[in-house]
């Protein structure tokens, strides 16, 4: 006590910010980085979950690169971040650019597209795979059946399935970014504008050099964010192909459903560990990538 009553005001202050900050700190590094550690452990190992462990080296890598799924799957996760990423983006960049010039109901037409959000992914995830069965069941193929077309097997087809899975997936998380483009709209100076339309700049223009430009932060956001979440996803497909896990020859399975299965399904866990640190990597470069951008000029 004697010597931290000899300290300055300015030493004491950087004792209680690091007191506040250990509590936090060790939080993280239990749940975060001791996790991962044993992940990384358990993937060079063989292990059921219930034996004891034993070491394999890198023969778990060996599997994942001889193993004919797994590049299946892994095809199908950057087919979710490649189709889902630009998609959302584009639909939510469009709708939250005339929704911010709107004022009529403004507020409660947010509120709508942001509702999805909220709801539960199980919950909606069943309510599309009813959309999706066939007639006299499901909303969209009574709708082609009225006009006279034959129905679609959207789950059970192997080119249709995933786009029917990836659907309900931009549909959820599109009100938040509807909402996170209207904030990056709303921070862009209006003297930008008033420029632009005394010196007679058409839309396009104002568009393409004044909006989107000065919204760049917003987007390489959104797009990390957005990346990552296609990279993860998991409920949708899951409950959506709950009698057939990864749908019809594994056409909708992502990694996350793969690492799922290989741990509580064949209770393999060297193996899925291997997996696990593969989207481990992904998820990092994905990462650096976000950074290496946002300090680009």
């Amino acid at each position: 006590m004697t010597g931290y009553r000899a300290l300055t005001i300015r030493q004491k202050q950087i004792v209680w910010a690091w007191a506040f900050l250990a509590v936090p700190v060790i939080f993280y590094v239990v749940i975060r980085f001791y996790p991962t550690g044993t992940a990384i452990l358990i993937s060079f190992q063989d292990w059921n979950l219930l034996g004891s462990r034993s070491w394999s080296g890198l023969e778990n890598y060996r599997k994942l690169v001889a193993d004919p799924v797994f590049w299946k799957v892994f095809k199908n996760t950057f087919l979710y971040l490649l189709i889902g990423t630009p998609v959302s983006l584009v639909l939510a960049f469009v709708i939250a650019y005339h929704l911010d010039k709107l004022r009529f109901a403004h507020g409660f037409l947010r509120m709508l597209y942001f509702l999805p959000f909220m709801t539960s992914a199980v919950a909606m995830a069943w309510v599309w795979r009813w959309f999706y069965q066939g007639v006299p069941i499901g909303l969209f193929n009574n709708m082609l059946a009225s006009m006279g077309i034959a129905q679609v097997e959207f789950l059970n087809s192997t080119t249709n399935a995933l786009p029917a899975v990836l659907a309900p997936a931009v549909w959820a998380g599109l009100g938040f970014q509807i909402i996170i483009f209207m904030a990056g709209l709303r921070a862009i100076p209006t003297s930008y504008y008033e420029a632009a339309k005394i010196d007679g700049v058409g839309w396009w223009t104002v568009l393409t050099q004044i909006t989107i430009p000065l919204l760049r932060p917003t987007i390489v956001f959104i797009v990390v964010f957005s990346s990552i979440g296609f990279l993860r996803i998991f409920d949708h497909v899951f409950n959506m192909t709950t009698n057939n896990p990864g749908g019809p020859l594994n056409a909708t399975k992502p990694l996350v459903l793969m690492i799922y299965e290989t741990a509580f399904t064949n209770y393999d866990m060297g193996y899925a560990a291997a997996q696990t640190v593969v989207l481990f990597v992904i998820l990092l470069i994905v990462s650096l990538i976000q950074l290496r951008l946002l300090r680009s000029n």
